[in-house]
């Protein structure tokens, strides 16, 4: 006999505090309280190393030694401001791919689309990619997401949860997976806007400190806004409107030159491309 739905409602809210009872709690880079544990930051790191093998499988390695050095010039300059112990070993592929899309994996595994070059249009812009995508590892967001979607259901599968930001984010169909567009709506997707506000902030931060202009982060998503054409409502999305992204950093972008012209007085003039 098939159990009721409040059964398996209550057997899976108990399923959800046995492993919520098991993680921890932190604080992310910008104060916000997290839950994370689910799995170890090794796990997680094997876990990145794989999807970024598959990815290097099931996707063309462009041929460009240009362009992936200059992708890979950027990563440098960028995870050289992040803390000792997370600096070294960053591993970058370009994949020759016409879609605008970029991430960043535990254990420091970096993919860039080349058609981010048709929006991010010089050195500043791109940096303002990758430090968004770096911005999601550091700041913890997948040992977040993975902890989230492991007590929303029991076996979900956790590489396409890692593969999550604004760029070929797989966190959509994952959601869908995991009770549809409710689930979407109510449980996972609000919690994602509030990654990527937060990828945001750590990363036009990390760009700054870098010595790229953090003002070029408004005009990529201008250019980005530009590319995308249509877009689903900001409420059923799990990234911030182009539009209201576009005011938030604007509002940051002026409280941060202090920093970026410290660093170029610095010395961190970076020359890219």
């Amino acid at each position: 006999m098939n159990r009721s739905t409040p059964a398996k409602a209550a057997l899976a809210g108990l399923a959800i505090a046995v492993l919520l009872a098991a993680c921890a709690t932190t604080t992310s880079p910008t104060g916000r309280t997290q839950v994370v544990g689910g799995m170890s930051d090794a796990q997680l790191q094997q876990l990145g190393a794989q999807a970024f093998q598959q990815a290097k499988q099931k996707n063309k390695v462009s041929t460009d030694a240009a362009r992936t050095r200059y992708v890979r010039c950027v990563v440098d300059s960028l995870t050289r401001e992040l803390p000792q112990g997370q600096q070294a070993g960053w591993e970058v592929a370009l994949f020759d791919d016409d879609s605008p899309n970029a991430f960043a994996l535990p254990g420091g595994k970096v993919g860039v689309h080349t058609g981010i070059f048709k929006v991010a249009r010089n050195q500043d812009q791109l940096a303002a990619v990758l430090a968004h995508e770096i911005g999601h590892v550091i700041s913890q967001h997948h040992n977040e997401r993975v902890t989230r979607q492991m007590g929303a259901q029991a076996g979900l599968g956790v590489l396409g949860a890692l593969v999550g930001a604004r760029y070929g984010d797989a966190a959509a169909n994952t959601a869908t997976q995991a009770g549809g567009v409710a689930a979407q709506a109510g449980l996972l997707l609000p919690n994602n806007r509030t990654q990527e506000t937060e990828a945001d902030v750590v990363g036009q931060r990390l760009m700054a400190r870098a010595g790229y202009d953090p003002h070029q982060a408004i005009d990529l998503w201008r250019n980005m806004q530009t590319a995308g054409g249509s877009q689903p409502p900001q409420w059923l999305s799990t990234h911030p409107s182009a539009s209201t992204r576009i005011q938030e950093l604007g509002r940051r972008a002026d409280s941060l030159m202090p920093t970026y012209q410290q660093a170029r007085a610095a010395g961190r003039q970076p020359h890219c491309g």
